[in-house]
Formats: C-alpha cells, sequence, structure tokens
C-alpha cells in the first residue's frame, strides 16, 4: 500500500478521485492500493517550556535553551487535542503498514514542516517520496505523481523551516517572560517578527501624530490652451511669506510670458509584474479593503477550486515552460463574457515576467484555465483581480510622450507637464487610457497671454499612518521605501516574514490588543505604543536584525548556511534581549506588585496574565485557566473567582456537544474550576415546593 498524506480533507479528497481510491474509511480515503489520509494543518508542535523542567516566568529559569527540542500533540487548553491525537493514530497505522508515503502537504516551507515534525514524532521510517505542484488540477496532480521527486531533496526547505520555528519559540517564549517578569504584573508577548512589525506601526503612527506641520507659499499664472486653461505652477516654494510676496508682486504684474524650453520625451511603462501573494494582498486591501489574512483565506480557496495556482508564492515570475503554455491559457478566457475580447487583443506575450532564475519554490499567480463556477463575492473580486493582472503582465508596453514646458519671469522659473499616451498597451485592460493633459504644440520663444494669477499657501504633509497594504510593503522591504519592482524583488530576502506569514503576524498583533484597524489605518493601542516605548531602542524591535535573520533562513533553504550555526546566532541574540528586557525592571510601576493573595495557600499573591492566573508561591503553583468551555473570562471575572470563590453567571460557553450553556465558574474543595448551574438549583426547589 501507498499512502499519500495531503495538508487538509479537502485536497485529500481531490487527490483520492484522481488515485481512484475513493472508499470513505476512518481518517483517510482507500482502494487502488492507495490511502490517502490528511492532516489539519500542524498535528505536531513545539513543546512548551514547562516540558524541559523549568518554572515559567521565573527569572531564575532564563533563557530557556533546550538541548533537544521536544514535540508533542497539538495542545487545546494545555491539553492534547483529543480529535487531533485521534488523527495521529489513524496516520500512524497507515504509515506503519506502508512500503512509501507521498508528501502532498503543501508545496512550500510550512506544508514540509507539517509533515516532517509528524514524521519524526511518530519515529517513522518508511521511504517517502515529494508531491511538488503548483495547481489542484487533475492534470497537476496526475504529472505530479508521475515525476514524483525525493523526498530528501527537500531536506534544506525542512532544515530551514524547522530554524525558523524554533528561533521563533527561543526569542517568543523568552522575550515574552523576559518582559513580563521586569513588569512586575500583566503579561508582554513579544516575538522575532511581530514585535518588529508593532514598532514599523508604532513608529509611523507617531510621527505622523508629532508632525509639525511647515507652511510654504507658491505662485501660478494661467493661460488659455486650445480647449481649457492649462496653469503653470512655480518649480520653487518660498517658506518665508514677506519674501513669497514682494516677488509676486513682480511676477504678477507680467501680461504675458515667453517659453524658454520645450522638451519631449518618449516615455515607456513597462507592463507590470504578475502576483506574488503580498502584491496581491497589497491591491486587495487598496482597492477592497480586504486584510491581509481574508484575500490569503481566498486565495487558498481559489486554489483548492483548482481555478488559480499556489498563492503562497514569494515569486511574481514564471519559468520558461510556463511561458509556453500563456497563449492556450489566455485562450480559456475566450468565452468569458468580462474578459474574454480583452484576452483576444494580446497576440505575443511580453516576457517580462518571465525568468526562471528569479523563481523560487512556486512560480507567480495564474490561472489555470479551470471554470470558476458560483463563487462569492469576495472570491470573484480576488479571481479577476488575478485575471487582470496576468492579462496586464503579458501585454505590450504603454508608451507616453512626456512634454514639459518652462517659461521664466523675473528670474522666477514656472513649468507644466502634459502626456499623451501615444500606445496604450497594458493600461487598455483596465480602461486606462486616457490623455486629457495634453498640452497645445507650442514652440520654444513662443509668447503665451497670462489670463490670470495665484499665490498659494500649502503645508508640509506628514507620511501617512499604515494601512494593512503599507505594513506588507514595509514588512517585504524592510522599511526600505523602495518603488521599482525589479529593486523591491532584490530586497524580499532582506524583508522580515515571509508571504505566507505575514498575515498572521497582523491578526496576532490584533488579537493581542497591540493594535487595531480603524478603516484602512492600522492604529496602536495604548498597550502597543507603551510597549515600543520600552523597546524601540531594544535588539528585539529591530527591523533590519530581523531582515538578516531571514534572510539567513533562504540561505539555509538553499544549503548555504549551516541551521546549526543558525541555532547558535539565535541563542546568543536570546541572550542579549532577556539581559535587555529584564533590566527594564525599573520603567515598570510596582507599587501595586502584590495584587490578590492567593485563595488556596494564603501567602502568595496571584498574577493574572493573558491565558491563566498564577501564584507566585514555588510551594502552591495554583494555576486557574482563562478559557473554559469555548470562552474567556475577563479580567472581572477572573478576580471574582479568585477573590470570591465564584463568578457571577456567565453566558455563551459551549458544551463539547456544540451546544450553548450559562453558568457561574467556581473553586471546588481542591480548586479546580467546575461550572455551578444556578437556573437548575432554582428549577429543583421550585419542583419541591409543588409536591
Amino acid at each position: 500500500m501507498i499512502t499519500i498524506i495531503a495538508e487538509k480533507p479537502s485536497v485529500a479528497k481531490q487527490i483520492s478521485r484522481v488515485v481512484s481510491a475513493m472508499i470513505k474509511k476512518k481518517g483517510y480515503y482507500g482502494g487502488n492500493g492507495y490511502a490517502v489520509t490528511w492532516a489539519y494543518g500542524h498535528l505536531v508542535e513545539l513543546a512548551g517550556s514547562e516540558a524541559y523542567g523549568v518554572r515559567a516566568f521565573r527569572q531564575e529559569s532564563l533563557p530557556i535553551l533546550p538541548n533537544e527540542f521536544q514535540l508533542v500533540c497539538r495542545q487545546k487548553n494545555k491539553k492534547d487535542d483529543e480529535s487531533i491525537m485521534e488523527q495521529i493514530q489513524n496516520i500512524k497505522n497507515l504509515f506503519d503498514h506502508s512500503k512509501k508515503i507521498i508528501v502532498a502537504t503543501d508545496a512550500g516551507r510550512e506544508g514540509e514542516l507539517i509533515f516532517r515534525y509528524l514524521y519524526q514524532y511518530l519515529d517513522c521510517h518508511t521511504p517517502f517520496q515529494r508531491l511538488w505542484i503548483s495547481s489542484l488540477t487533475d492534470k497537476a496532480i496526475k504529472d505530479g505523481l508521475n515525476n514524483l521527486k525525493e523526498g530528501h531533496d527537500y531536506d534544506n526547505l525542512y532544515l530551514s523551516a524547522k530554524a525558523r520555528s524554533e528561533a521563533d519559540w527561543l526569542v517568543g517564549i523568552n522575550a515574552t517572560q523576559a518582559l513580563t517578569i521586569a513588569a512586575g504584573k500583566g503579561t508582554y508577548s513579544l516575538g522575532r517578527v511581530q514585535t518588529p512589525t508593532l514598532a514599523m506601526v508604532c513608529r509611523r503612527f507617531l510621527e505622523n501624530k508629532n508632525f509639525i506641520p511647515t507652511p510654504f507659499w507658491q505662485m501660478h499664472f494661467a493661460t488659455d490652451g486650445k480647449d481649457k486653461a492649462i496653469k503653470f505652477l512655480s518649480t520653487e516654494k518660498w517658506e518665508n511669506k514677506t519674501e513669497a510676496e514682494e516677488v509676486y508682486q513682480k511676477v504678477k504684474a507680467h501680461k504675458e510670458a515667453v517659453i524658454t524650453k520645450v522638451e519631449c520625451k518618449e516615455k515607456i511603462e513597462d507592463t507590470p509584474l504578475l502576483y506574488d501573494l503580498t502584491s496581491l494582498q497589497k491591491d486587495a486591501n487598496v482597492k477592497y479593503a480586504l486584510t491581509a489574512e481574508q484575500t490569503l483565506s481566498i486565495a487558498q480557496k481559489l486554489y483548492e477550486q483548482k481555478v488559480i495556482t499556489y498563492p503562497r508564492t514569494s515569486s511574481r515570475y514564471i519559468p520558461d515552460d510556463v511561458f509556453a503554455e500563456i497563449p492556450k491559457l489566455l485562450r480559456t478566457l475566450a468565452d468569458d463574457e468580462q474578459w474574454g475580447a480583452l484576452s483576444m487583443t494580446i497576440r505575443k506575450p511580453s516576457r517580462r515576467s518571465a525568468d526562471a532564475a528569479k523563481v523560487t519554490d512556486h512560480h507567480a499567480l495564474l490561472i489555470t484555465g479551470e471554470k470558476l463556477e458560483y463563487p462569492t463575492k469576495e472570491e470573484k473580486l480576488i479571481y479577476d483581480l488575478i485575471v487582470s493582472r496576468m492579462l496586464e503582465a503579458f501585454s505590450e508596453k504603454c508608451v507616453k510622450e512626456q512634454t514639459t514646458v518652462n517659461v521664466e519671469i523675473e528670474g522666477v522659473p514656472f513649468v507644466v507637464k502634459g502626456t499623451v499616451v501615444k500606445k496604450t498597451g497594458w493600461r487598455f485592460i483596465n480602461n486606462e487610457d486616457a490623455d486629457s493633459d495634453r498640452l497645445p504644440n507650442w514652440k520654444e520663444g513662443q509668447s503665451l497671454p497670462i489670463s490670470g494669477w495665484g499665490f498659494n499657501e500649502g503645508k508640509t504633509k506628514p507620511k501617512p499612518i499604515l494601512t494593512e497594504a503599507a505594513l506588507l510593503s514595509e514588512m517585504e522591504s524592510c522599511g526600505k521605501e523602495i518603488e521599482e519592482a525589479d529593486i523591491s524583488e532584490a530586497l524580499k530576502e532582506s524583508g522580515i516574514g515571509t508571504p505566507a506569514t505575514r498575515a498572521n503576524i497582523i491578526e496576532t498583533l490584533i488579537q493581542r490588543e497591540y493594535m487595531i484597524r480603524l478603516n484602512k489605518q492600522l492604529i496602536p493601542t495604548e498597550k502597543g505604543l507603551l510597549i515600543y516605548d520600552f523597546l524601540k531602542d531594544k535588539q528585539i524591535a529591530d527591523v533590519a536584525m530581523t531582515g538578516r535573520w531571514e534572510q539567513t533562513l533562504s540561505r539555509i533553504e538553499r544549503g548555504e548556511y549551516s541551521p546549526h550555526d543558525f541555532r547558535k546566532g539565535i541563542e546568543e541574540y536570546t541572550s542579549e534581549i532577556v539581559k535587555e528586557l529584564l533590566s527594564l525592571s525599573d520603567k515598570f510601576d510596582h507599587s501595586e506588585e502584590q495584587g490578590i493573595v492567593c485563595p488556596k495557600c494564603g501567602k502568595g499573591h496571584i498574577s493574572i496574565y493573558s491565558k491563566i492566573a498564577k501564584c507566585d508561591n514555588p510551594d502552591c503553583g495554583l494555576l486557574v485557566f482563562r478559557q473554559k468551555a469555548g470562552k474567556n473570562l475577563t479580567d472581572d471575572q477572573m478576580n471574582q473567582l479568585l477573590t470570591k470563590g465564584k463568578t457571577g453567571l456567565i453566558k455563551g460557553f459551549t458544551s463539547k456537544q456544540g451546544k450553548k450553556f450559562d453558568a457561574n465558574v467556581a473553586f471546588d474543595d481542591n480548586f479546580n474550576t467546575i461550572f455551578v448551574f444556578e437556573e437548575r438549583k432554582k428549577s429543583a426547589k421550585k419542583g419541591k415546593s409543588r409536591k
């Protein structure tokens, strides 16, 4: 038997149909000599700090640097998730009885890690091969199965993913515990990538809010064009109003101006590159206000519907063999009401996006030629963005003629610019062919009558508060403001996060209440600004340093850098940031450090964190988890429980059967939490009285 393991059930179902293994069994599909099973994302994860025999949130325990990382079944409320354990056992049984495993998790860093962690956790030795595909069409799956890759060809990809996972653990756990200890109360969650990302958001927000506008003055005059008035603007801006007014009084006495120079230049606008995930997320945010996470989720659904290629790509290029298929792919749009006519205008596809040397694990986003059926509104928007960009990328260049006309009055230069579109090219796809700023056919030395003068005050403006699209650009380029696509591509390796993880990083910062979305803007909260104020000059908030770590991970993936040396460097970095963060203790207010007296031992004091409340008495160690039956207790409810032994009535718990219920949370005699159903007690008493 051959076992194929996919990343999720929906993908497993598609593969099972292709290999004719459609008999539904417990945890897999079987038939035709195959078993097609699935993960639910990460079934296995790195164990928490307690697995290494250290007491959490203790200064003497830091830094926590395990010799060997342990793997555990995915946890739920600090316990093994039963449904995950059951699927792991199903997979183990299949692996143990297979002559070969075909790895069909997503073909990328994270997909590789999902399988390798599971393989290691099960201590499996069954040989495996890799299904490496960029779309889920039947043809792509069949071609992939006929051209399986040796599993160990992707060892460097796994080592890179493993190094990233362990680095995030080391920095996240140690930094979070160090700053929380320094604070003395509350929990301050930090991360290798999330903290520099927060720093970007806070820095831009404060720059914007603290910006002091500087006034300036500028002057202009108008002359009659063929169909409308044309305005010449002074090239100089004056910061001194008195000086500007004096100059203005001189120039406005003139009734005509003589052209000193006319310059015409041909401006060629190359076709845009195809989308990778980040550029798709940016455009979806700008045009439709979709978050990065929403766009990724929608793109993933379109991928699973087989209508687009693999979305978690970091490349905007395609190899030559894929480029050769583009004419046929464009023909699949011929009957499309929206795109058919436009697709037929492309006679000879532009090669700008064809460069095999710039293709990473997966090529740029393309449609597959499969028909999109019954899409949601959002799915149609994202699909159309990908189609539109594909048509633009393979169209011709846009050619414009830009004319610059200069005049000089009383020594003050004035200028006006006009543009004529000579060849619309790729801009035709989205009807961007207007040439409304055409200038008359003026000549050097020609005298122009002045029909009016103007004198305006302006003010300098701050950089805008970051939107999600702008933050993605900052993360991609490590804060460097780069507009040229080719240079931006070169900087990607030194960005922070990856296309697949950036959406999650943004959502994590929002979930931890470090920032909020306000319209399209990302606004830091008081908590976020507090953390930034403490950490802005510390290594953990250094965007450039984080970018260098990301660059090193890419080198590990290419086999150019030792994972051991990376681990050593991360451990040294972790030790340094722990010292830096613990030294911040004197910046926090510890005047009310004692807090709630422990109800169990009566000696220690309780600290309430984001997920737990904990007694600081080592001999007691009372732990109270916030989450109960799918609901997080509020700070007030935690205080009630710890001070009175019982909360008020809380609504909206969810039972294991998925049913909603209301209850009080209380301590039993051993200080374990239990549910108390007051309404049931009252009903029982009423029943007795009726008897």
